[in-house]
């Protein structure tokens, strides 16, 4: 059995119209082409599907399964070709996207999630909080298709990009004494009671912050240590020390803590975008690193 999708068309067209004249002006085609198209199909079915006279066309009831199963056959071929089209253009699929929990606080993440979503609605985005660390092996394994990230070293197997370069900010208790300079130093900082992140979290803040310490010879009394810079943030707040996060995180105010900026002008840290060498992005991935480093240039 060889039956084409054209065979299909050709059918349904002549059910409908129940006139083979007509059905051959909607398919563009002659009449006698058409009669011995719908003539081996029925040898190809082994059914009678119409029963013909001089005057009249009729689908017998081996012509009526045959019609409702044509009907959704092309049905679903069309559908699939609808759906390749969307992915290839973009605007249909899944994007996986890892993330840390200081890149929705950056401005132009956040406007990215928001204008992919309202652009491409067809596209599932399956997000995924992960500390810096834990990102490297879904982006190697194709587990994740974009990780957004801090300074860390990569494997060979990841591209990246540098979509910010952003200040490092102190925060420090309303009611501490530094809380009222316009600048501090990390030499200042570095004698009081440091709230930071356990060295187990994994965060790229970690590395990022402690190793900009390190080249002023600088060594923070780490007295409270925490797994997420919200915590921080709160106790902080509380009383508990002073500490240090990235610029973005300034969008969290809370009465009881001062964010001041640093006074050394090498105290930024770096947003990635990172994808896997050897894994083909998807049209859709493509449109939405295309929109995050349009944002990223804006800003």
């Amino acid at each position: 059995m060889n039956i084409e999708l054209r065979h299909l068309r050709y059918f349904v067209a002549v059910a409908e119209e129940l006139h083979f004249g007509r059905a051959a002006a909607r398919l563009n085609i002659s009449q006698p082409p058409l009669s011995q198209q719908i003539q081996i199909l029925e040898q190809q079915v082994g059914a009678r599907l119409l029963a013909r006279t001089n005057r009249s066309v009729a689908l017998t009831a081996a012509g009526r399964q045959f019609l409702a199963d044509s009907r959704q056959i092309l049905s679903l071929v069309n559908d699939a070709a609808a759906r390749a089209e969307r992915l290839h253009q973009g605007e249909a699929g899944e994007i996986r996207i890892g993330f840390t929990s200081s890149a929705p606080f950056i401005r132009a993440v956040s406007h990215t999630f928001s204008l992919f979503r309202q652009s491409y609605p067809g596209v599932h985005m399956q997000t995924r909080e992960m500390n810096t660390r834990e990102q490297i092996a879904p982006l190697n394994e194709g587990v994740l298709d974009i990780g957004l990230l801090r300074n860390t070293p990569l494997p060979d197997t990841l591209n990246r990009e540098v979509i910010l370069h952003e200040p490092l900010m102190a925060m420090i208790p309303r009611e501490h004494r530094l809380a009222q300079k316009p600048v501090v130093s990390l030499t200042e900082l570095a004698k009081e009671p440091f709230v930071f992140f356990d060295p187990h979290v994994g965060t790229g803040l970690y590395d990022d912050i402690l190793g900009l310490m390190r080249r002023y010879n600088l060594s923070p009394t780490i007295t409270q240590e925490v797994g997420e810079a919200m915590t921080i943030i709160g106790l902080v707040a509380a009383g508990l020390g002073v500490s240090i996060l990235p610029a973005s995180f300034k969008r969290v105010q809370m009465s009881e803590m001062r964010w001041v900026p640093l006074a050394e002008e090498d105290a930024v840290s770096e947003m990635w975008l990172v994808w896997p060498k050897h894994h083909e992005q998807s049209h859709a991935v493509q449109r939405f690193c295309q929109l995050l480093l349009m944002a990223a240039r804006r800003d």
